[in-house]
């Protein structure tokens, strides 16, 4: 796949610069998914585990909302038909994007404005890097839906994010986290105002880009298969991983840059 040419059917995507932007785009329902873009957005993920010319990646949604969730009648609806074969197909190939986002080496940064529930704050918790708005309403509403709060990882990577109080909090009750609670408990890495969040997410993947993206995709490994290692396993894979960065070109360039006082550019290998 050639990130210049890539044209979703489900979603709007720009590249350019090292940086690939992905726009949820249905603006007129607050950008929910469906399961054809459920599985579009999972098979880009891993396509990018293959395409060192992408560094970083946007993720954000149109007109002023991230993202609602699964939609009502096109998700919800048929999944109350479901026998338990369907049903599991489903949430294996949910939980599936999630993995995939974890598993690309590039840092992914979620633009979050608006509405951003559901799956949608599923797609936020499971990026890099949270930068929202003051009017980002963040719910993992599933509680609300007669489901448990237990979806896409949710129990598993919010509590490493917020604390394991504030994650039952949210996860019981299904209520909306504040754009403000959100940055206080860790959750939001920034709170920008609406008119300056595309380019305030640009100017972070712009220098995610322009950094040493083999070694930025060994930290983004390290800090996912860090989670379940003791501290003395943990400690032994990053010597390993950072070993193997002292092999590359990028560790070199640093290092000429350095000693000719310039500053280091980067090509990721």
């Amino acid at each position: 796949m050639n990130p210049q040419n890539y044209q979703p059917t489900h979603f709007l995507w720009h590249y350019d610069g090292g940086v690939g932007e992905i726009t949820l785009n249905r603006p007129e329902r607050k950008n929910p998914l469906t399961f054809d873009s459920y599985a579009e957005l999972r098979d880009l993920f891993r396509a990018l585990c293959t395409l060192p010319k992408v560094k970083a990646i946007i993720i954000s949604g149109a007109g002023g909302n991230f993202c609602s969730g699964g939609d009502v009648h096109e998700i919800i609806g048929p999944l109350v038909g479901m026998n338990m074969i369907g049903l599991l197909e489903f949430t294996r190939m949910t939980g599936d994007l999630v993995k995939a986002m974890r598993h690309c080496p590039q840092p992914i940064i979620a633009a979050v404005d608006g509405v951003c529930a559901g799956a949608g704050a599923i797609i936020s918790m499971a990026s890099d890097i949270r930068i929202a708005t003051p009017e980002a309403k963040t719910a993992f509403l599933f509680n609300r839906v007669g489901l448990a709060g237990c979806d896409m990882g949710a129990c598993a990577m919010l509590p490493r994010i917020i604390g394991q109080g504030r994650a039952s909090e949210l996860l019981f009750l299904g209520r909306v986290m504040t754009a403000e609670e959100g940055e206080r408990w860790g959750y939001f890495n920034k709170i920008v105002a609406a008119s300056g969040l595309a380019a305030e997410t640009r100017d972070w993947a712009d220098r995610l880009a322009a950094g040493p993206s083999f070694a930025n995709g060994m930290t983004k490994n390290q800090l996912h298969a860090e989670w379940d290692m003791s501290l003395d396993a943990a400690i032994e894979a990053e010597a390993q991983a950072q070993a193997i960065c002292m092999q590359t070109r990028d560790f070199e360039r640093a290092y000429r840059a350095f000693v000719a006082k310039e500053k280091p550019v980067f090509e990721g290998n």
